[in-house]
């Protein structure tokens, strides 16, 4: 029984799949990446909120003008370093989504490749069998046809 040809398929499999490893590794590395910013983010807003505690505390006991420039300051530098994590935990989320997609798409096209050389060796082997089940045919017709009474006569003849 031959093979169908599916090397073009093969070929065309292995590309989509490395295409797919990589798409794994960019969704892999965004993953990290929106990690690491959601970390900064909560230890920079944890930071924030226990500063604001001890200045408050500190403004109960010296409460003087230059102390809540200082404290007014400092806040602004904090909530802009806050709000830049903000653009960049969005950005991140974005990223991943955009990973996420990749590969459902590089998933998809690897799953489809696949499902095509499935059918083609299945049409190839039902177009096999199918022959064979034909020569199987047409041998057993001959040999009923050589077996009638007869037959022997008219094949001498």
């Amino acid at each position: 029984m031959s093979q169908p040809d599916i090397q073009t398929l093969k070929i065309l499999l292995e590309r989509e799949e490395a295409d797919r490893e990589t798409a794994e590794i960019g969704m892999r590395q965004a993953e990290r990446y929106l990690s690491r910013v959601d970390e900064q983010m909560a230890q920079f807003e944890k930071y924030r909120a226990d500063y604001i505690a001890r200045w408050q505390d500190e403004f109960g006991h010296h409460g003087g003008i230059e102390i809540l420039r200082c404290y007014r300051s400092y806040m602004g530098r904090l909530d802009e370093a806050i709000s830049q994590l903000t653009a960049q935990q969005t950005h991140a989320q974005a990223s991943l989504r955009r990973a996420r997609t990749l590969l459902l798409e590089a998933e998809t096209r690897v799953a489809g490749i696949r499902k095509l050389m499935e059918r083609r060796i299945e049409t190839h082997e039902r177009g096999e069998r199918r022959r064979e089940q034909k020569h199987t045919d047409e041998m057993a017709q001959r040999a009923a046809w050589l077996n009638r009474p007869g037959a022997a006569m008219g094949a001498i003849s």
